[in-house]
């Protein structure tokens, strides 16, 4: 769990209260807009200790964070789940707070940023047989999105890039009628840096430039009715800097992994200033076949929270889908669509909004004499 010392930042201003009655909003959006609890429960101890929104901590106490993640020591269940569950607990008791848990399945990423490069593995067909697979179960998710394919992404010196073929413009409007949603997923996934551990399109630049990568990336998709409002970062990875630019595009914006090293460690969803941060951790991201596991455990623990699980289509072929499909039978049940999330983002705002007034401004104190 995060403790208190990582409050001081060296990137980010410490974000305010606001930010954490919202996030406490979210996560309990089910039982609020069903009028099963007072919004002043939200003001009990451990439900604002778990929803608490801490800055972006100094670069020591990231690494410290990300040995830690690598080695075991820290997960989703025990840093996210586990707090949040506590949290539950406390405003509604112990029988009141079981619920099914609300997965959100984010999909990286199509097309696949090696489609240029490896087309029998990687193109349009092998993808169809992956919807296939999660349209068949009845699965909504995200599939974040790249405006131009690469060639040689993993090469910081390459330059050549092309706009989607009409393979994979078909596909995307086909998925946009099977319940699937949009995410931007960078421009072309193209890394500035070749060590693995640096790999990101985003880090390093400018805020001139890293605001022009994403206005053109959005341009590119807007003749394809392309209009996301959530961003994936290639990589997983972005500078603490960046997430401003980030903000004033999309409604919520994802990690990863790799986002430890850059923004901490934090829980998931919560409000950061304008837009919702949604990182994803192990042991709900990865391959199938162990987030299977773990997506079995938050139902039979009955945790009411929102899960954010990530897969790689590309990762999920080499048992011919078999692990993919007995996850997507499991969850399709439980998994929230991405509209119903963002809904769900608009009422924690509205409701933030409407009883800020009460919630800034203390009782009158006697004059003292």
């Amino acid at each position: 769990m995060i403790h208190g010392d990582e409050a001081d930042s060296l990137d980010v201003a410490a974000p305010g209260l606001q930010d954490q009655i919202c996030t406490a909003r979210l996560l309990f959006d089910a039982e609020l807009s069903a009028g099963a609890l007072a919004p002043a429960a939200l003001r009990t101890r451990a439900v604002r200790r778990a929803t608490r929104v801490r800055a972006v901590p100094p670069r020591a106490l990231r690494v410290e964070r990300q040995v830690r993640y690598k080695l075991g020591k820290l997960d989703f269940d025990a840093g996210v789940m586990a707090p949040l569950m506590a949290a539950r607990r406390a405003a509604l008791g112990p029988d009141g707070a079981p619920a099914p848990p609300r997965f959100l399945v984010r999909v990286d990423e199509f097309p696949h940023f090696h489609a240029w490069d490896d087309p029998a593995r990687y193109g349009s067909e092998r993808y169809e047989r992956f919807h296939e697979v999660m349209s068949a179960a009845g699965l909504t998710y995200l599939v974040a999105v790249l405006p131009r394919v690469s060639r040689e992404p993993l090469s910081p010196a390459g330059e050549q890039s092309r706009a989607l073929d009409d393979s994979e413009l078909a596909m995307l409007r086909r998925i946009a009628g099977e319940r699937v949603s949009f995410g931007l997923h960078g421009l072309d996934h193209r890394t500035r840096f070749r060590s693995p551990r640096r790999h990101s399109e985003l880090c390093g630049l400018g805020a001139g430039e890293t605001e022009a990568l994403l206005d053109r990336a959005l341009t590119e998709l807007e003749p394809h009715g392309i209009r996301p409002r959530v961003f994936v970062p290639p990589y997983n990875r972005f500078d603490a800097a960046q997430f401003d630019a980030l903000a004033r595009r999309f409604e919520v914006v994802c990690g990863g992994p790799e986002s430890i090293g850059t923004m901490g460690f934090h829980s998931t969803p919560q409000w950061r200033g304008e837009t919702v941060y949604l990182p994803s951790y192990l042991p709900v991201y990865g391959r199938a076949g162990e987030v299977l596991p773990a997506a079995r455990r938050a139902i039979e623990l009955a945790a009411g929270i929102w899960v954010p699980i990530v897969l790689h289509w590309g990762w999920e072929m080499e048992d011919d889908w078999e692990q993919l499909r007995r996850l997507a039978e499991l969850i399709a049940p439980y998994a929230a669509t991405w509209e119903d999330f963002r809904q769900a983002i608009g009422r924690s705002r509205e409701g933030t909004r409407s009883s800020r007034t009460a919630d800034a401004e203390p009782p009158e104190r006697p004059l003292a004499r």
